[in-house]
């Protein structure tokens, strides 16, 4: 919008003008004034109309449109300490929504270019900053597939129910002690799934006004020590199937975090002493608290859906401090968070009635977020190349293309599961139900495969490893069957003791869990 001044002239007037003369002039100087007011007229409108989309331009110039956790904190919707991301010093931050730029209608071609070159100057100094950032070594996205002689934490990598770990047993009988490396009886009831780091595996079991974690050589399952972890008076009151251990650990190989059906979590180092503890008082639910905890970023990850409370938060693994914590609209959750390297970004997902919902696993931004899943979920989710599938009984299995405008592939509701998570790969989709029926669909379309009647319970979830499906039931038969289109059953051995707990694996061996021993399978 450009104004034009010209030098004013003054009329010349001659001394000889008659009237006819004088009336065409009044005449042209009205055609003037009235084209003159509707060219006004007509800027104005375009002025009005334009001006929107000047804020917008002028906006974006303010602004790093790469990465910002600046929105979220405002909203209150994400409460963010000690961030990397948080020590950056200077800050171009646009407009609040709703007030227009003070200058905007009056910023001239000269203001334009002086804004491009700070931004261009604003831009180089953060790009420097970035490069020079130690932290930023952290925002690469992890390989989750590396092979590691590690199991921290619960289904495997990430959380999925994958294991990358090989020559994997397929014969053994508990009862006669055939293959079976050693047997030693639990201390405490627990249906959560032992853990590994280096020589040592974790497990926690635990009673009312009992919470205690263990350690046990990983290759003669002695017990090395145990750690009482103090709790609230209150206690909830879970159901057999679950009990007040039910929740897997996590390690990083520094500490040890178990949270306890009560609320009740600590971390210990590798030696048993207890470096800090947290209550997160007495769950609002009808079992106790189930959900497992998880790593990302180097924080422990708390799903934590209760019925007055609903959070995600990332704890800080040297002191149980909040690193970040975002509140969430959904409803009373069982099922555990997996952590999940997309090729772009690391991605913690959670299953909630009535969302399945992604957020950023360094600031604990939301990401994407699904209306697909009803009912208190227990399943927790399978993912496998781009595909997130969920599931609850009562509710429906789902499968969703991952992204910022995630896409529902397919939908089906002939089997659902309520305890038993779901496994899935690039080809295939594998779900149990805990009245026991085991499933095979395509993992793209949902074309049922197959299914097996296996006749049992099963509250284990299923584990892909060594290119077989490894599928407990609660009398203790394992049941391994060849990821195909059709039902081909390699072998299925039993363990001779009832068992609800998902099995574990390292290279050449099984780690299995029964109601009153704990067994290591291997030759």
């Amino acid at each position: 919008q450009i104004i034009e001044y010209r030098k004013k002239v003054n009329p010349v007037i001659s001394d000889g003008i008659d009237d006819d003369s004088l009336f065409q002039r009044q005449k042209a100087r009205r055609s003037i004034v009235i084209g003159g007011g509707l060219i006004l007229v007509a800027a104005t409108v375009f002025a009005f109309l334009s001006s929107n989309e000047l804020e917008k331009q002028f906006s974006s110039l303010a602004q790093d449109k790469e990465f910002s956790i600046e929105t979220d904190v405002k909203s209150g919707n994400v409460v963010v300490n000690d961030l990397a991301e948080n020590n950056i010093d200077k800050e171009v931050r646009p407009n609040e929504p709703g007030k227009e730029s003070d200058n905007i209608d009056n910023t001239t071609e000269q203001d334009t270019a002086e804004v491009n070159i700070a931004q261009n100057e604003v831009n180089k100094e953060e790009k420097t900053k970035a490069e020079s950032d130690p932290q930023k070594e952290a925002r690469e996205v992890p390989n989750m597939m590396k092979t590691s002689p590690n199991y921290p934490n619960f289904r495997g990598i990430g959380g999925i129910g994958i294991s990358t770990k090989k020559n994997i047993p397929i014969d053994w009988d508990g009862a006669s002690g055939k293959n079976v490396i050693w047997k030693t009886p639990l201390p405490l009831p627990g249906q959560n799934s032992p853990i590994i780091w280096g020589d040592k595996l974790f497990f926690t079991g635990a009673e009312e006004g009992k919470q205690e974690i263990y350690c046990l050589n990983k290759n003669t399952g002695k017990l090395l020590w145990t750690t009482s972890v103090g709790g609230s008076d209150k206690v909830p009151t879970p159901i057999g199937e679950t009990g007040f251990a039910a929740p897997t650990a996590v390690t990083d190989g520094n500490f040890v975090y178990a949270i306890f059906a009560t609320g009740d979590m600590a971390a210990v180092d590798m030696n048993g002493k207890v470096i800090w503890q947290k209550d997160f008082g007495l769950p609002d639910n009808h079992y106790g608290h189930s959900s497992s905890l998880m790593i990302a970023n180097g924080n422990v990850i708390v799903q934590w859906d209760q019925r007055n409370e609903q959070k995600l938060m990332a704890l800080a693994s040297h002191t149980g401090d909040v690193v970040w914590s975002v509140d969430r609209d959904v409803k009373i959750s069982w099922a555990s968070p997996i952590v999940v390297n997309t090729g772009s970004n690391l991605e913690i997902m959670t299953a909630a009635d009535p969302f399945v919902i992604s957020y950023d696993a360094y600031t604990g931004k939301e990401l994407w977020r699904m209306e697909c899943i009803g009912g208190e979920v227990g399943p927790s989710l399978a993912y496998a190349n781009g595909i997130v599938y969920s599931v609850n009984d009562y509710s429906v299995l789902s499968a969703v293309k991952i992204g910022k405008k995630p896409t529902l592939l397919w939908e089906n509701d002939d089997h659902l599961s309520d305890i038993p998570s779901p496994v899935a790969t690039d080809k295939y989709l594998f779900m149990a139900t805990s009245y026991g029926v085991f499933i095979c669909y395509d993992a793209v379309t949902g074309e049922k495969y197959w299914e097996y009647e296996i006749g049992s319970n099963i509250f284990a979830s299923p584990m892909i490893v060594d290119g077989r499906v490894y599928v407990l039931d609660v009398p203790g038969i394992m049941h391994i069957i060849e990821p195909d289109k059709e039902l081909k059953i390699i072998s299925e051995p039993s363990l001779g003791e009832y068992s609800g707990s998902t099995p574990i694996f390292t290279d050449g061996r099984i780690y299995l869990k029964g109601i009153k021993n704990i067994y290591c399978i291997g030759k």
